[in-house]
């Protein structure tokens, strides 16, 4: 049965910090979240700064998000039921106010002054020369707040060459190594179908400014974060793919290069058919595939020495899972994971793009209609946050922002702690 939460009412855009949506069955009453206090002003676009943000939000910052006059590109990327919503950017635009502002314009600086000046936060993903241009570079936005904390991210170093050159997921994943780790796998170099590099930057993004508002916590001082989009891809990738060439000299098992894990890179590491469906099993102890051949009757596994013990599973990484995929058919999915539960081998069906998305709770958008929220990165017990307001149309919250604006509206944040007062709760109070 479909989960359906209530929508979110006028009350709940006008004052976030008093009720929520859960992304469960029912409505309940808004709980903060860790970042609850912390306010952000968003100057990203696409997909990696937005998901950063969207992070944030979801722990409660207050986000607002500056959009030109044709909004965020994230808007078009899928089929929406709105044309200022695709299926991304019901998400991603989440838990934020959008103020629709041309940052070239006088006027406009002199609105984001205000708000850099109420700002704990500034995110952007604009090319460095761009920034310098907009007057919105970290040394021309740390005069205005000393203690700012400024993440920027690009493709690469701002100390490179390449510091302005343009950079999608595409190009940081052929840059990463992940179409060679592809090739190595499958015989042709491919990117993998997902933006893996935007996502999980947009991931560092996050933990990074959670960091940097630590420290200024401790120290009362702000600071410059900067995450290179090939920086933290090659920090991602090298983790395990570093294998042998880490070391000086380079080691490698014998027949392969020294960078590369072997049994990641296999070309049998998929998963296995069974009489009715698909499974992947992963027998990653020696009594696991033991147990597991032998309950297949598969002759001579637990004397089999490719398979004595780690090393030379891992090592044989090709025709152990050859040989899972020899006995997989014999059974259903079914009888497969109520072997691998009673014999604690790690084991899961294998779940399509729509059987992930099914499970998904609804929700009613005011303008938009029905659809599926995503999930949280992580489940805070005391202080959850989650879903308080609905993704804004472009601009929607422009009026609104503008008036507390001169209204003075927006008073400079404080160290010392929160004002206790977010953009919602000041407008509706104007």
């Amino acid at each position: 049965m479909e989960a359906i939460v209530s929508g979110v009412d006028a009350a709940d855009i006008a004052a976030p910090a008093e009720q929520h949506v859960a992304t469960g069955s029912e409505e309940t009453a808004f709980v903060e979240g860790p970042l609850s206090g912390i306010r952000v002003l968003d100057l990203t676009r696409m997909v990696m700064g937005p998901y950063a943000t969207q992070i944030l939000a979801d722990q409660g910052a207050d986000v607002v998000l500056i959009e030109a006059a044709g909004g965020d590109t994230n808007r078009v990327i899928g089929p929406g039921p709105h044309p200022e919503f695709s299926g991304p950017a019901f998400n991603l635009m989440r838990n934020k106010r959008s103020v629709q502002l041309d940052l070239k314009t006088s006027d406009a600086k002199e609105k984001v002054t205000t708000l850099l000046r109420w700002a704990d936060v500034v995110v952007t993903t604009m090319r460095p020369q761009a920034l310098e241009r907009l007057g919105l570079d970290y040394a021309s936005v740390q005069k205005i707040v000393p203690e700012i904390v400024y993440c920027q991210a690009q493709g690469w170093p701002l100390d490179s060459d390449r510091a302005n050159d343009p950079a999608y997921d595409d190009i940081i994943q052929a840059a990463s190594g992940v179409a060679d780790a592809v090739e190595r796998a499958s015989g042709s170099p491919a990117l993998l179908p997902t933006i893996l590099a935007d996502k999980m930057c947009g991931l560092v993004m996050a933990q990074a400014i959670a960091a940097a508002l630590v420290s200024r916590d401790r120290t009362g001082m702000g600071q410059h974060v900067e995450v290179p989009m090939i920086q933290a891809m090659r920090s991602f990738m090298l983790l395990e793919h570093g294998s042998g060439a880490i070391s000086d000299p380079p080691l490698h098992a014998p027949g392969l290069p020294p960078a590369g894990y072997p049994r990641v890179l296999s070309s049998e590491r998929r998963p296995y058919r069974t009489k009715d469906g698909q499974v992947y099993i992963f027998p990653y102890l020696p009594h696991h595939w033991s147990q597991l051949f032998e309950a297949a009757g598969l002759p001579g596994a637990a004397d089999d020495p490719r398979y004595a013990d780690r090393r030379s599973a891992n090592r044989n990484a090709d025709s152990l899972y050859r040989d899972i995929r020899t006995i997989a058919t014999q059974r259903t999915t079914e009888e497969w994971m109520a072997f691998c539960r009673s014999a604690g081998i790690p084991a899961t069906r294998v779940a399509s793009l729509q059987d992930m998305v099914d499970e998904l709770p609804l929700v009613e958008h005011p303008v938009a209609g029905r659809y599926r929220v995503i999930p949280q990165i992580a489940n805070f017990k005391s202080t959850p946050g989650g879903l308080r307001r609905h993704a804004p149309l472009i601009g929607e919250q422009t009026d609104e922002v503008l008036a507390a604006l001169e209204s003075g509206g927006f008073p400079p944040r404080s160290l010392g702690g929160s004002t206790g007062t977010n953009v919602g709760q000041v407008a509706a109070n104007e």
